[in-house]
């Protein structure tokens, strides 16, 4: 399986418990894994023949933006189930971090990985 990636790809969104936070919109990093078959398209040097990172990027930004979950947990699961039902992959591992919510951590997060990686 080849994998394609988005690095630290900054979303602002509302999120967070603390009365403060549902004020605010905060940045968030995501990085993204998504499994695919590159061999057709580096064939073909097409690109239907591919995952679109920029409409993966598009879909993905526009979502988070227009969300106000409380917990990345939350954020991360729709994402991960937007990416497998929208854009068809059959793996993906989905980090989502929230720099500067804990004292002494550049940042926190989760990790999620969904779906069969063969």
């Amino acid at each position: 399986m080849d994998i394609i990636f988005i690095r630290e790809l900054r979303i602002e969104t509302t999120i967070g418990v603390h009365p403060w936070e549902r004020q605010i919109r905060q940045i968030l990093l995501l990085t993204v894994e998504l499994g695919a078959d590159l061999r057709r398209a580096a064939t073909t040097d097409c690109l239907d023949d591919t995952l679109n990172y920029q409409a993966v990027t598009q879909r993905v930004s526009e979502f988070a933006a227009a969300s106000n979950f409380q917990l990345v947990e939350t954020l991360g699961e729709r994402i991960a189930k937007l990416l497998q039902q929208e854009f068809s992959v059959p793996w993906l591992r989905l980090t989502v971090s929230k720099p500067g919510a804990v004292r002494g951590a550049r940042e926190v997060g989760i990790l999620i990985e969904r779906g069969c990686r063969d």
